[in-house]
């Protein structure tokens, strides 16, 4: 590749992307996009091509001459949670959680209602987030009829939208660090990086209104495009997937249930899990950082390593409860211990699969300089500065949808927000362009089937992941295009509150417009089977 990016090092991510939605075959897509980037990255030689594959692969495992931890504490972290997930249900946790819940939570709207709650309480970290609350809601909205689809939407909108507007998290600790010399280059003294965070809450308009539509969705009982026909199917059946589709979390052989199981062979797991993670978080980012300050201690904390920690911990509270429940049955003998193993393990492949091409997709992109080239884009543009911000959100969607990460958009774009503004001598635009920039990328990678945290909110639901992003796509345009409509309003007013505003009624519109002409799922099945009848 030339030093200076073309929009040749679009196409593959693009390709990919193209090739997921015409195909629905992920794996085949995600190593063609592979190819395709070594490809252009080697100017056409097959053999340096071949070699930027292998180097891309082992990269996901070793790099900068070390073991790559980061990558292989997220992939352990995986087949830890299946092995968990497989002997919580051995041990009757997942049925037993399922009756109790039964009795307290009555409706398909109390169930999708629970795991939203869940998304928004559990704001500690992304990946956390995906693939805990799909342990706990799975086994309730099944039993609800709600379908894995619905499910992961939930997950995903509640994940990345809650820790982009959170302080006090991993994103939002990490994001003050990349904002604190922008802050300072731009001339604003009287601001510091805290508050310069705290000022693109109210103007991250993406994340409220995704957040919005998520709790109106379900209250409402709103299902759109794709989502409906998910839902549908699995009102009508009771399968929360469809036949035939591959999915994450799924166990491939039938292991024996223990029954009648207890609750807390699922809670108490799901407990220590908890209790892990987030201590270990703590007390990584007081190691790390040596401070007692919760900001420091977010903005160092070791995530991937917490994670490793809650596993365990949460591995062993559930051995233990398994070998306590199943002791005097005979059929949980040695070898159904072992098939645990193995099952929960082989259940999590799939995902593991997945992340690992897009990893690798993702290291050719960032050899391509897709990136950069987008981000070009805006640096040299001529608009009047204030129309900057609806921009930098478009281009942050964009380039986040093409590379598969929101981090990527916030490190390369940032930057540039701050500097643009600062060039064009609008300081007091600086931290609206950085909004923009945060609330843009979490929407593109929200929209991107490439992007590790949509793979983990499948995997975390038990989703296919092609049916999770084409059905979430809906969902996350329309608060998008509300989105965008706000950011205009702004450019125009320079109000934070009337775009704010005008972001909300956009969003309410749609909603009173789709209410009125489209009647809920459940009573479109009602009358199906009434017909039958």
């Amino acid at each position: 590749m030339t030093e200076a990016p073309t929009f040749l090092s679009v196409v593959p991510p693009l390709l990919a992307i193209l090739m997921v939605v015409l195909t629905r075959k992920v794996l085949l897509s995600l190593g063609t996009g592979v190819v395709s980037a070594a490809l252009v990255v080697a100017g056409g030689n097959p053999l340096d091509a071949g070699r930027l594959v292998w180097e891309a692969f082992v990269g996901i495992f070793w790099a900068d001459g070390a073991v790559n931890t980061w990558n292989i504490y997220i992939l352990l972290f995986l087949l830890i949670l299946g092995v968990v997930a497989a002997f919580i249900m051995m041990a009757g946790g997942s049925r037993a959680f399922g009756r109790w819940a039964m009795e307290r939570v009555g409706s398909r709207r109390g169930s999708q209602l629970l795991a939203a709650v869940l998304g928004v309480v559990i704001f500690i970290d992304d990946y956390f987030n995906a693939l805990a609350v799909g342990q706990v809601a799975k086994p309730l909205t099944d039993r609800h009829r709600v379908s894995r689809a619905k499910l992961s939407y939930i997950i995903d909108s509640t994940s990345a939208p809650v820790c982009v507007i959170a302080p006090f998290s991993s994103w939002g600790a990490s994001i003050i660090g990349i904002m604190a010399p922008i802050v300072a280059a731009a001339g604003l003294v009287e601001v510091t990086a805290f508050e310069a965070f705290l000022g693109t809450i109210p103007l991250n308009y993406y994340a409220w209104a995704t957040l919005a539509l998520v709790f109106a969705s379900v209250l409402l009982r709103i299902d759109l495009g794709a989502m409906r026909k998910e839902e549908l199917r699995t009102l009508r059946d009771g399968r929360p997937y469809a036949p035939g589709r591959k999915v994450a979390g799924e166990l491939a052989k039938e292991l024996p249930e223990h029954r009648p199981g207890s609750i807390g062979a699922l809670v108490l797991p799901f407990l220590a899990l908890v209790v892990g993670v987030v201590g270990a978080i703590v007390w990584t980012g007081h190691t790390e950082s040596g401070s007692w300050n919760l900001m420091e201690i977010f903005a160092s904390t070791l995530v991937t390593e917490s994670l490793i920690v809650g596993g365990a911990l949460g591995l062993a509270v559930t051995l233990v409860l398994y070998l306590k429940d199943t002791r005097s049955n005979e059929r949980f003998g040695f070898g159904t211990f072992r098939d645990g193993w193995t099952q929960g393990m082989s259940s999590m492949l799939p995902a593991i699969y997945i992340l690992v091409l897009a990893w690798m997709l993702v290291g050719l992109i960032d050899q391509l300089g897709t990136g950069q080239y987008l981000a070009g884009l805006v640096a040299t543009t001529s608009l009047d500065p204030q129309f900057l911000v609806p921009i930098m959100f478009v281009v942050a969607a964009a380039m986040a949808f093409a590379t598969g990460t929101s981090w990527g958009s916030f490190g390369i774009l940032l930057p540039i927000a701050g500097q643009v503004m600062s060039g064009v001598d609008e300081p007091g635009l600086v931290v609206p362009a950085m909004a923009a920039v945060l609330a843009g990328a979490v929407f593109g990678d929200h929209c991107s089937p490439i992007s590790d945290t949509t793979i983990l909110s499948s995997t975390g639901a038990g989703a296919n992941h092609i049916d999770h992003v084409m059905t979430q796509l809906p969902y996350a345009l329309t608060a998008a295009g509300a989105s965008l409509a706000g950011y205009v309003v702004l450019a125009l007013t320079s109000s934070t509150w009337a775009g704010l505003a005008v972001t909300a009624l956009v969003l309410a519109g749609v909603l009173v417009r789709v209410r009125r002409t489209v009647r809920p799922v459940e009573e479109e099945a009602a009358a199906f089977e009434a017909a039958a009848v």
